[in-house]
């Protein structure tokens, strides 16, 4: 991602993610479910309910495949869920497609 000129910040688990949408308010945010203290899911619906970042794009990257766990991550809010493995030919098209929405 930053090969391609994004600004790149990380979170080692649920906790962190939530602090640093708080404090930085990212564009896009590329969230796995599976992180330690909070999963995925409970991050996009606290950062979609919140008024201060609702307009957060999110983007889930994850091992998770079936398709009640992909209709669940688009039902609260996901803007696109890409299931590992991928590519990040496939990943940038999709941050790219995203972020001009």
């Amino acid at each position: 991602m930053r090969k391609s000129g994004y600004t790149v910040l990380l979170a080692r688990n649920g906790k962190e993610a939530l602090e640093q949408i708080q404090q930085n308010q990212p564009d896009l945010i590329l969230l796995d479910i599976m992180m330690p203290d909070v999963d995925g899911y409970e991050i996009c619906q606290k950062t979609k309910s919140d008024s201060k970042t609702s307009h957060i794009k999110i983007i889930f990257l994850t091992a998770k495949s079936k398709e009640s766990d992909i209709a669940k991550g688009l039902e609260i809010g996901a803007d696109a869920y890409i299931t590992k493995p991928f590519t990040n030919k496939n990943l940038l098209e999709e941050v790219k497609l995203i972020l001009e929405k």
